[in-house]
């Protein structure tokens, strides 16, 4: 699918649009209920042919077993600057997204939701963007800092911004948490519509048998498969 007509082009208009937009993250709300779905979302790049390759893989909450699953290429949309990578994914994200044929009544991002210094990283911006319900697990804490939580599993600590202005007080932007016992926490970060605890025992449930949540460990495998697929095939 073609980048949107009215995409940002440039750092100025990104950051535009990134202000214009957190204002309207709801980072409050409900927690997934049984039986509902939940996406997993992820990219993977070629960069040689300037082509980014989307994955959404549509899952059953409870059960974690796969539903449906969606793919979608395009070119990338945007330059690679720390804190706009949301714009180089969002169009094929969306693009695969719209292909699944049933509505996630969740979607999880491989990266971060408020945990960004505008707070609107990748899960918060698609979440405003299609009204969707969403948070990010990231594998790294970015630009923020926590003390380690606990050994245990469910264990969190809290993901400080203590680079704030003057005058101003650290904020929480996370959490920490471990989903494996002595194992490296991921980073949690509302998105839009839903809570920090919520989010924080969705992740929990999600990852069940490894580190990563299972949208995460589906979505990442078939946007990988998708792009060597794609190389093959052009090869």
């Amino acid at each position: 699918m073609p980048i949107p007509a009215d995409w940002p082009t440039t750092e100025a208009e990104a950051l535009a649009e990134q202000e214009r937009l957190r204002a309207l993250v709801d980072p409050h709300g409900p927690g997934p209920a049984d039986g509902d779905l939940v996406a997993g979302v992820d990219v993977a790049y070629d960069d040689e042919r300037d082509l980014v390759v989307a994955a959404a893989v549509l899952l059953d909450h409870s059960t974690l077993e796969v539903v449906e699953e969606a793919t979608a290429v395009g070119r990338i949309a945007f330059p690679y600057i720390p804190g706009l990578l949301a714009f180089r994914e969002l169009p094929a994200v969306l693009d695969a997204l719209a292909a699944l044929t049933r509505k996630p009544d969740l979607v999880v991002c491989d990266g971060y939701g408020l945990a960004h210094p505008r707070r609107l990283g990748l899960a918060s911006h698609l979440g405003v963007l299609t009204g969707l319900r969403t948070y990010g697990v990231a594998k790294t804490p970015f630009t923020f800092t926590s003390s380690a939580p606990g050994p245990e599993r469910g264990a969190w600590a809290p993901l400080m911004d203590t680079q704030a202005g003057e005058g101003q007080a650290e904020e929480v932007v996370g959490r920490a948490v471990r989903t494996r016992n002595g194992v490296k926490p991921v980073f949690v970060s509302v998105g839009h519509r839903i809570g920090l605890e919520e989010a924080t025992a969705s992740t929990l449930h999600l990852a069940r048998d490894y580190r990563q949540p299972e949208t995460t460990r589906r979505a990442d495998s078939l946007c990988r498969r998708a792009l060597t697929d794609l190389q093959r095939a052009s090869a």
